[in-house]
C-alpha cells in the first residue's frame, strides 16, 4: 500500500505567501481584521513547517497534515470558481427598476478602492437606466463616525447622480443585514420583492451575495461584480472563502 508522505514545505510556502501579502497590504495602509487574521495564519503555518518536534511523528499529526491538504484543494477549487464567475459576467440586456450597492470600508469617510469600484459600476448602470432607484447600503464602520451609505451617497452625488434617486440604508453591519434592510426600504417606498434588481458588489462577492439575497426575500435579482484591485484580490478571495463557510453555518443561504 502506498504511504502518503506529507512534506513541511507546503506549510512554509503558503505561510510565507500569507505573511508577504499581509505585509504588503499594511504598507499601502490597508489594515483590518481581514489582513491581520491571514497574517496570523501565515505565522502559524511557517512555524509548523519549520520546527522539528517529536509530536510531528504522531499519528494525529498525520491527520492534521491530511486535513491541511484537503483544505488547500478546496481553497484552490473555490478560487477557480470565483475566477470563472468573473469571466462569465454579462450585463447586457438588463432592465433594472432598482440598483442596490453593497457597502465596504470607508476610511476617513472616503470610499476604499474596493468600494469606489462598486460605486463607479453602480453609477454607470444608473446612467444607462435613468428610471432605476439606487439603494446604497452600509452602516457605521468600526472607528468611523459616518455610515458607509452616507459616504456612498455623497460619492454618487458628486459624480452627478440625482439625489432624489438615492435611497440610504445606514443600519446594516453585514451582507445579510444589507439585503434585509434594503428590502424593507424598498417595500416602504411602494415597490415589491419582485422588482427587477441589480445587486452591485465586488466580483468575488457576487455568488454569496446572490444566495443571501434570495434567502432574504428578493425574488428577481441579478448581480453585477465590480473589479477588485489586483493587490487586494487574493486576500479578498481568502476572506470570502471563510465568509462562505460562516454564511453556511449561520444559515444565510
Amino acid at each position: 500500500m502506498m504511504r502518503l508522505n506529507f512534506k513541511p514545505w507546503a506549510f512554509t510556502a503558503l505561510g510565507g505567501m500569507l505573511l508577504a501579502q499581509s505585509a504588503y497590504l499594511v504598507t499601502v495602509k490597508v489594515t483590518h481584521l481581514g489582513v491581520i487574521l491571514p497574517a496570523g495564519l501565515g505565522a502559524v503555518l511557517v512555524f509548523l513547517g519549520s520546527v522539528q518536534a517529536p509530536w510531528q511523528h504522531w499519528l494525529a499529526w498525520k491527520w492534521v497534515q491530511a486535513g491541511f491538504w484537503l483544505w488547500l484543494v478546496s481553497l484552490g477549487a473555490f478560487f477557480g470558481l470565483l475566477a470563472l464567475r468573473q469571466q462569465g459576467q454579462n450585463l447586457q440586456g438588463l432592465r433594472p427598476e432598482v440598483i442596490v450597492v453593497l457597502g465596504s470600508s470607508t476610511p476617513n469617510a472616503q470610499p476604499s478602492p474596493t468600494l469606489a469600484e462598486r460605486l463607479n459600476l453602480a453609477y454607470t448602470l444608473a446612467q444607462q437606466h435613468p428610471k432605476a432607484r439606487v439603494i446604497v447600503s452600509g452602516g457605521v464602520d468600526f472607528r468611523q463616525t459616518v455610515s458607509e451609505a452616507s459616504v456612498m451617497a455623497t460619492y454618487l452625488e458628486a459624480k452627478g447622480l440625482d439625489k432624489s434617486r438615492i435611497l440610504v440604508e445606514d443600519r446594516s453591519t453585514s451582507t445579510h443585514e444589507n439585503l434585509v434592510y434594503s428590502l424593507r426600504l424598498l417595500q416602504a417606498g411602494g415597490q415589491t420583492p419582485q422588482a427587477a434588481t441589480v445587486l452591485v458588489t465586488s466580483d468575488f462577492h457576487t455568488l454569496r451575495a446572490s444566495w443571501i439575497a434570495k434567502n432574504a426575500g428578493w425574488k428577481n435579482v441579478v448581480t453585477a461584480g465590480a473589479p477588485t484591485p489586483l493587490y487586494m484580490r487574493y486576500n479578498a478571495w481568502l476572506r470570502e472563502y471563510f465568509a462562505f463557510v460562516s454564511g453556511w453555518l449561520l444559515r444565510e443561504y
